[in-house]
């Protein structure tokens, strides 16, 4: 289990309310421009199914001018307190270093650092935070699934025909979107935003056609934005108006992207974005898809598909289709991005990441996460078959995620802003207000799909939770092993062994002692090189380290240095990089004549250690069954020499 990264404990040294500088308009326009084609695919695809499922929620809801008036009220209040108060408003406002999402946020309180050692509520918001980040992988699953045959489900209104061949359709398509991963996003990023300009234009334009068209003798739509209408609705229909409400949680999905994506194009694209472009196209269709329920009543099949005219349909599908992928696309490389830095910060097994940019940050490309997401995609299309199914399982995994946010950023402006306790409470206790509202309406879907991310939330958060124990146990038993480096040294300068040429780099998870790798290539090989680097990876809280603050590095006598490579919890360590960087501190080891030493431990779980044992199996299974530290690392294969040892935990 020889990895060696360690976790600073420090905290970051730059965060606010601050977050990035004001950009020229130029740049500021094309920046949002490629907001709406990564950050707004999720939320801005919601009109394919959003309207519907609100009145298919609990066996129906009548067609007439006060219910549909009293969803329309849910949706633009949702829209406005969500997504513009929250997290616009808000939680958009509490960045680490420029980057956002669960993990940054996690990271700028005290809970970031905790363990079980630490009181109660931190440790119990440090859990609270991994379950969120396990409801984020969920979100990333049904995201390509709903999405995707949402938009191919347009076909069955054109003839019933092609309704065998929906789902074939759907899975091909997902099956093409995740081959497609490897080749990165950057050659085709240059279009999502334009394709998404196109979408938000094409759907607001189709709501604004159904408005004007609104029969007379009815209210006009527009008197949704009067809120007691919303409550109204809610109080006249009682259980139904509370199912009804948990199908309202789809309009506001994505919401967690603005935040999560902040770090690739700063808070005020992503505002400008917003405000002017995605929310008036979002708020225009939803209110055209009311007109047309009001004009047609219980005839209306699918409100979005037909606001379109018979002759517009096909290319309307077509568009929907695009914007889908384009939708499930941010989702699938957030989850790439989350893996990152959960791996970063010791929760997850290292993975092989291939890096498909060399200019864009965040291009990334995990295999064994892309082959799991692909997997379970299909299975959800197979084992819902209709995104009427799959809704009951999205809100679940959207509102949970949110609810954990909340409670994150009451830790954050408590410790890191100092609000006072009666300001954070009015604060966030007004998100919660929404957020549990949500989330109880969603709870009487848990039977019907609503299982579904909160299993795989709950088994994220256990390989999460297992991992990051499973080390501590183990690096204790090895710590107990260790030997202070001043004392090897001295041994070392009386034994003068024969030296070797060349250079040993060791690598460590400890960047104290005398790694247990050296002690074994000592003893049983009774030579050393003539320099040796002890080589070890530290993540800061940060997202990222400067070149010129990466590098640490100490002599300590006899030809042994001590090197340590400060890494943020958003970027990848690599030996070449480091090696590249050495050479500006006085030691230049590239080259050949290179020998890396890694450390290969076989964990026994029958050891006394307090971790269950089931969790301890589970961690050594996971152990097995990660990649080499040579591969994860980029070392080259033929200059890397790998000693065993057995602990016992």
């Amino acid at each position: 289990m020889s990895e060696p990264v360690q976790s600073a404990p420090q905290p970051s040294g730059s965060t606010a309310l601050a977050g990035p500088g004001h950009a020229p308009p130029g740049r500021l326009a094309a920046l949002s421009l490629g907001a709406l084609g990564v950050v707004y695919g999720d939320i801005g695809t919601s009109p394919l199914y959003a309207i519907r499922e609100c009145f298919a929620a609990g066996g129906g809801i009548a067609i007439n001018e006060t219910n549909v008036l009293g969803v329309l009220s849910l949706i633009f209040w949702a829209l406005i307190t969500v997504v513009c108060g929250k997290y616009v408003g808000f939680v958009l406002r509490a960045d680490n270093d420029g980057e956002g999402g669960i993990l940054a946020l996690l990271s700028l309180t005290r809970a970031g650092t905790a363990d079980r050692s630490s009181p109660g509520p931190r440790f119990a918001l440090l859990l609270l935070g991994l379950f969120g980040a396990g409801l984020l992988y969920g979100d990333s699953i049904i995201t390509p699934a709903i999405s995707v045959l949402s938009a191919v489900e347009g076909l069955g209104l054109a003839t019933h025909a092609l309704d065998p061949f929906i789902l074939p359709i759907t899975i091909a398509i997902l099956i093409g979107l995740f081959a497609v991963q490897k080749r990165g996003t950057a050659r085709v990023g240059a279009v999502f935003g334009p394709l998404m300009l196109l979408w938000f234009a094409t759907i607001g334009a189709l709501g604004l056609s159904a408005i004007l068209a609104q029969p007379e003798g009815h209210r006009s739509v527009f008197a949704a934005l009067d809120p007691t209408l919303g409550i109204g609705f809610l109080l006249q229909n009682g259980r139904s108006g509370v199912l009804v409400l948990g199908s309202v949680v789809l309009v506001i999905t994505g919401g967690e992207a603005l935040y999560a994506d902040m770090g690739h194009f700063g808070r005020p694209a992503i505002r400008l974005a917003w405000f002017s472009i995605a929310l008036p196209g979002l708020l225009l269709n939803y209110f055209g898809q009311g007109a047309l329920l009001l004009a047609r009543g219980e005839a209306v099949r699918n409100p979005f598909f037909e606001l379109a005219p018979a002759s517009a349909l096909y290319p309307l599908i077509a568009l929907s289709t695009l914007a889908t992928i384009i939708a499930s696309q941010a989702l699938i490389s957030g989850a790439f991005s989350l893996t990152q830095g959960a791996m970063q910060l010791g929760y997850v097994p290292r993975f092989t990441i291939v890096h498909t940019s060399g200019e864009a940050h965040g291009q990334i490309y995990i295999p064994a996460v892309n082959r799991a997401l692909m997997l379970l995609c299909i299975v959800l299309v197979l084992g819902f078959q209709r995104s009427s199914e799959l809704a009951d399982a999205y809100g679940m995994a959207v509102m949970g995620t949110m609810t954990v946010t909340s409670l994150l950023f009451y830790a954050f402006v408590r410790e890191r802003l100092s609000w006072s306790r009666l300001t954070s409470g009015l604060v966030v206790g007004a998100f919660l207000v929404f957020d549990l509202a949500f989330l109880g309406a969603n709870s009487a879907k848990v039977l019907e799909g609503g299982w579904f991310p909160l299993a795989v939330g709950a088994a994220i958060f256990a390989v999460m939770t297992t991992w990051k124990r499973g080390r501590a146990e183990v690096g204790a038993a090895l710590a107990m092993g260790s030997l202070r480096i001043e004392d090897f040294l001295r041994d070392v300068a009386m034994s003068k062994p024969h030296r070797v040429s060349g250079t040993a780099v060791v690598l460590t998870a400890n960047p104290e002692g005398t790694p247990i790798v050296l002690l074994h290539h000592y003893k049983h090989n009774k030579v050393l090189h003539e320099r040796v680097v002890l080589l070890s990876f530290i993540v800061e809280r940060h997202p990222e380290i400067r070149d010129e603050d990466r590098i640490r590095c100490e002599s300590l006598g006899h030809g042994f240095y001590r090197v340590r490579a400060r890494y943020g919890f958003m970027e990848q360590p690599r030996v070449g990089e480091v090696m590249r960087l050495l050479g500006s501190h006085g030691l230049d080891i590239r080259g050949v004549g290179v020998t890396y030493i890694l450390g290969r431990e076989t964990p026994l779980p029958t050891g006394s250690s307090g971790m269950a044992r089931w969790r301890k199996h589970v961690f050594v299974f996971l152990l097995r069954n990660a990649p080499a530290a040579h591969s994860v690392f980029e070392i080259p294969p033929n200059q890397v020499v790998e000693l065993g040892a057995q602990t016992v935990f």
